[in-house]
């Protein structure tokens, strides 16, 4: 087994597809295909499904994924540790982020930090915040930004900033009337929530469990493994959920939402780092760039709009 195979491998894996894959790496396709059949021969593992034009993981697959990204997460770093002797100039940073970070508030400032390192370079891998702590744990990533705090033995968290969550409705929901719903009202409600794992479903559950709401006794009809799809199934009527400000802004300032005045907490983006290994320059400067105080983050001011009611 190479690294180059490795690689072949994880690029296709991500992409589900063996020609992009190839693309990718300024590979032909032939010698792709041909690096990937070499890996289920020699092992004597099927590592993906073909299913017409398209390709998925199996289940050996899936597993042989994670442990080839933090292989070769772990050769990007013995890399970078020995470019580090020189100047800062060159390198690369793995991040694992979870959603509503690497979609609303981290590619901001990752944009800010290539401006001033342009030659330095930032891989983002998005998952839940539980995928990104195990990232960071099994090494996959150098940093990861979830949403609270881990409590791990080997991670290290730190708070970066602030984000402020809203519960939402469609227009045609009873909440929407303007009328505050009280915490027993919250079990009458059908919800779309989050996975389990996610930082948006964790954050949620406990603000219910300090209002005296036991979580498990929610009507949660539908689970849904972003926060697109949640605040799409909203828009179309499906029951309340728990999001971002920043990811129902847009919504709700087209009268395609509804925020439900219910005091929600703020919750806290965290940056993780495992404790036991080595930490390169590199990510010592992304991390600079979060010095100072964190305070509340959002992409916008939420303008909250009720059918009958500004609230």
């Amino acid at each position: 087994m190479t690294l180059e195979q490795l690689r072949i491998f994880v690029a296709v894996a991500e992409r589900q597809h063996v020609t992009q894959a190839a693309r990718a790496l300024n590979l032909a396709q032939s010698a792709a295909s041909h690096a990937i059949a070499a890996l289920e021969a020699r092992h004597n593992a099927k590592l993906f499904d073909r299913i017409g034009r398209r390709i998925e993981l199996t289940e050996a697959g899936s597993v042989f994924l994670a442990e080839a990204r933090a292989i070769l997460a772990q050769v990007d770093r013995a890399e970078l540790a020995l470019s580090e002797f020189g100047n800062l100039e060159r390198g690369t940073l793995t991040v694992q982020a979870s959603q509503t970070i690497a979609s609303y508030w981290l590619p901001r400032h990752l944009v800010a930090f290539r401006r001033v390192h342009p030659r330095l370079d930032i891989r983002l891998t998005i998952g839940n915040t539980a995928q990104a702590a195990e990232a960071v744990e099994t090494g996959a990533a150098e940093l990861g930004f979830v949403e609270g705090a881990i409590e791990k033995e080997k991670l290290l968290s730190t708070r970066v900033a602030l984000d402020q969550m809203v519960l939402i409705v469609s227009p045609e929901h009873p909440w929407a009337r303007g009328k505050i719903p009280s915490a027993a009202a919250l079990l009458e409600s059908e919800w779309v929530l989050r996975e389990p794992g996610s930082g948006t479903r964790s954050v949620f559950e406990q603000a219910l469990k300090r209002f005296g709401v036991p979580p498990e006794r929610l009507r949660v009809v539908m689970e849904l493994p972003s926060n697109e799809a949640v605040r799409a199934a909203v828009e179309a009527g499906l029951g309340a959920t728990a999001l971002s400000a920043s990811v129902v802004a847009a919504s709700i300032e087209n009268g395609l939402l509804c925020h439900v005045p219910f005091k929600l907490p703020q919750r806290e983006f965290h940056v993780l780092q495992h404790s036991q290994r080595y930490r390169s320059r590199v990510a010592d400067a992304l991390l600079k760039t979060f010095d100072r105080p964190a305070g509340p983050q959002s992409a916008r001011a939420v303008k909250t709009r009720s059918t009958k009611n500004r609230i």
